[in-house]
């Protein structure tokens, strides 16, 4: 079977691509509305998303359980990658994947080009209301709503008040808000649009900084530490991680759990070990893990599950901190696990935890279970962390990407579809 998604504005011009692309033998197997996002959403009109499908071995009688289609056929995703493949790339466009640091400012200009389409259409919209006196009039705001005035301050550039608006409703922390677009030269209505949110785009490109994925060590074996609170997706993270260096990469990798606290978690570690053909080790005791280093030194990584503690438990800090230190002179890189549907308190509460141990890289896992993705602006700017990887889904060695800070600053802005 192959199956096909369309998108348009209505449901009958939906059906015309379809008909054009697969031929009169397809089905529709479902219609659904998609409702816009991103700062336009108050006056852009929801789109139409049709599924439809066909045999591979075309039937002279088209099932009467759905609406006939006719036209050639073109090439499509087969039925088993349909959804999966294209969630899959969608996460990884999103938030992840390869991406060329090095890009032109025409290449940024390029990317921003959509979110300007947005702002200079909400600036006609703004400018409509302000004529007619509406709730956006700044006497009417402070009796309507004194709060909304305390939470998004009036500058006197609508183009910032947009874009500050925008940054906050993606949950991130008004005084880094205050922070980026007070780093502007210009705060009046005398500049471009696009000068303003290109500034804009390329602060937030600069706050989140170089990103620092997994790198190899010139002495072998890299020891890979992975710490973080339960349930945040470390076990997970770790063999995907180890899996692209295997498969992908085609590097010698080992696995360790420190995680004796629960049994499920080494056998699940240990299963992906065997899928991937590389040897675990269950690590008791730090003397543990210098014997079993020592059996791997001519490894290029490996990968350390720890257990998931609680950040409050001084005692289960003292075992990791010892875990930790006994690696000796081997190079080790400790990458602190978190949940991008985690309170930003408990965030800040966790990783200050963490640093007292050792010093830390980010990976921010669960982005597919949340909406707000301020709380990666907001630890960085907070931490001063490298950031490195992001996660949005259970499915191994996929599901994971090398965090894209071009594409966090379009979607903070509102323009990742």
């Amino acid at each position: 079977m192959i199956i096909k998604k369309y998108k348009a504005a209505t449901e009958k011009e939906a059906i015309i691509m379809a008909k054009e692309d697969l031929g009169s033998e397809a089905i529709v197997m479902n219609v659904k509305t998609i409702k816009p996002n991103g700062i336009l959403k108050l006056f852009r009109k929801p789109r139409v998303e049709l599924t439809a499908a066909i045999d591979d071995n075309i039937s002279q009688n088209p099932s009467s359980t759905g609406s006939v289609l006719s036209a050639p056929k073109k090439e499509s995703y087969r039925f088993g990658d349909a959804f999966d493949k294209s969630s899959k790339n969608d996460g990884k466009e999103l938030l992840g994947g390869e991406f060329d640091y090095s890009a032109t400012n025409s290449a940024i200009e390029e990317k921003i080009n959509s979110i300007a389409k947005l702002l200079e259409a909400q600036m006609i919209v703004e400018k409509k209301v302000d004529n007619e006196k509406s709730i956006f009039d700044e006497s009417n705001i402070e009796e309507n709503n004194t709060q909304l005035k305390e939470e998004k301050p009036k500058k006197d550039n609508k183009i910032i008040d947009l874009i500050y608006s925008q940054l906050l409703d993606n949950e991130v922390k008004k005084e880094f808000v205050d922070n980026i677009v007070g780093e502007l030269d210009y705060l009046n209505d005398n500049q471009h649009l696009d000068n303003v949110l290109s500034s804009v785009y390329q602060k937030i490109v600069l706050k989140l900084g170089e990103i620092k994925p997994l790198t190899l060590s010139e002495n072998k074996p890299k020891i890979i530490f992975f710490v973080g609170n339960t349930g945040v997706g470390k076990t997970t993270t770790v063999a995907k991680l180890a899996s692209k260096s295997k498969i992908e990469d085609k590097l010698k990798v080992a696995l360790f759990s420190v995680d004796t606290y629960r049994i499920a978690a080494i056998e699940q570690l240990k299963t992906y070990a065997n899928i991937i053909n590389a040897p675990m080790e269950v690590i008791y005791t730090p003397e543990d893990m210098e014997k079993y280093i020592e059996k791997y030194n001519d490894y290029d990584y490996i990968f350390v599950d720890t257990a998931g503690r609680s950040h409050k438990d001084a005692e289960q800090k003292k075992d990791l901190q010892a875990i930790i230190d006994s690696v000796g002179d081997n190079e080790k890189d400790v990458y602190l696990v978190v949940s991008a549907t985690v309170k930003y308190n408990d965030l800040v509460s966790i990783a200050k935890t963490y640093e007292d141990i050792h010093d830390f890289k980010l990976i921010f896992t669960k982005l597919d279970e949340t909406t707000g993705i301020g709380s990666i602006l907001n630890l960085k700017m907070e931490l001063n962390k490298d950031l490195s990887y992001v996660t949005w889904g259970q499915n191994v060695p996929d599901d994971i990407g090398v965090l894209n800070p071009q594409v966090i600053a379009k979607k903070l802005l509102g323009g990742a579809k």
